[in-house]
């Protein structure tokens, strides 16, 4: 691009593959939780397996808090 290169703020939906990019980004932002089995993440769906309501609540305030750091989430803010 003659003013540097281009880097979209949005997924443009018509793009083959979207998907597949967000879900990539949202297995980044929640890595750690995924991978100690706390959360699972499927596109714009988070499931989160706690046992104890104490416990759940310290992990979706964790969630909400990538999810706004990441500006995925605009009532969170």
């Amino acid at each position: 691009m003659p003013k540097g290169s281009f880097e979209p703020t949005i997924i443009f939906f018509g793009l083959t593959n979207s998907l597949v990019t967000f879900q990539i980004m949202m297995n980044e932002i929640l890595r750690n939780l995924i991978n100690i089995g706390e959360v699972a993440s499927f596109i714009d769906n988070v499931i989160v397996r706690i046992e104890e309501e104490k416990e759940c609540n310290e992990v979706v305030e964790e969630i909400v808090k990538r999810l706004a750091e990441n500006d995925l989430c605009e009532k969170c803010k």
